[in-house]
């Protein structure tokens, strides 16, 4: 397994494999890998012949305040956890290779991109659109690797390639969760055993909400008692819960299902006198 640390040197090894006609998968990541990461790696390995995994902690995806400095790195054992599912190469830039001091281009995506997330991170997808943007310019690869965990992100991803004339292909990964239903996170590391518990709850509560709107209950209703039911569980806070189409990301029309939707969440699960931000969803 290569590790890639300069643009030079990334470029010069990937014109090697594309003279070969290999075809080059992409698995973009922040690191502090786990299960979850490990199913993308795996899943992109059914799609080309090289896979190559990034790990980047990208500072323009974190508005002031967020835990930029606190998210965990973990370097040595994300190489060791990739070597041993046979990545062909690991791409680890630092953020003044990425954004030079005479950096000034912004990447916006619109339509899915607005609301849900951007109601309480307004630059969150700006910064994700941008670093990945750069990292396929970078890897030009020709499938990549998102996971459906972060919903609202796939689905802006593939509005970027769309709109952008991006020649890759972009495959959504199911959500890995553990035996309780918590799907599997970097920030999950933060738990002691009683958030830990309490963040377990949040998957019953979402199933439980698309249960009620496939027995006829209204969406409003619906959202509304699974909001409720966090809270009593003991969030200290939700930021949504919201029913969309699962393509577009849309509002459903008439307040009833009548047809594929999606439950979205962003709830804060208290940890240790602090709080987690969790996001989920779950297809109906």
């Amino acid at each position: 397994m290569k590790i890639m640390r300069t643009e030079r040197d990334l470029r010069k090894t990937l014109w090697g494999w594309r003279g070969s006609g290999d075809r080059i998968v992409f698995v973009p990541t922040m690191g502090a890998l786990h299960e979850g990461h490990l199913t993308l790696v795996r899943l992109a390995k059914k799609h080309g012949e090289r896979v190559v995994v990034s790990i980047f902690v990208n500072p323009t995806q974190f508005a002031p305040g967020e835990d930029l400095d606190a998210y965990p790195r973990t370097e040595t054992e994300d190489a060791r956890l990739l070597e041993a599912e046979g990545v062909d190469m690991i791409y680890i830039p630092n953020p003044e290779t990425i954004y030079n001091v005479h950096h000034a281009t912004a990447v916006t995506v619109g339509g899915v991109a607005k609301g849900l997330e951007t109601d309480y991170r307004p630059t969150f997808f700006d910064g994700v659109a941008l670093v990945v943007t750069k990292l396929f310019n970078r890897v030009q690869p020709d499938t990549a690797i998102f996971g459906e965990k972060d919903y609202q992100q796939l689905a802006t991803i593939r509005r970027l390639v769309e709109d952008l004339d991006m020649a890759i292909k972009i495959v959504g990964a199911p959500i890995a969760r553990d035996e309780d239903g918590l799907a599997l996170s970097s920030r999950n590391a933060y738990f002691d055993a009683d958030g830990l518990a309490l963040a377990r709850q949040l998957n019953g509560i979402m199933k439980k909400c698309a249960t009620d709107m496939r027995d006829g209950r209204h969406v409003d209703e619906a959202t509304l008692a699974a909001k409720h039911a966090l809270l009593a569980a003991g969030f200290s806070s939700v930021d949504y819960v919201e029913v969309r189409s699962p393509n577009s990301l849309t509002v459903l029309e008439g307040g009833y299902l009548n047809g594929p939707a999606r439950v979205l969440v962003a709830a804060h699960c208290p940890n240790k006198g602090q709080s987690v931000r969790l996001i989920d969803n779950f297809a109906v």
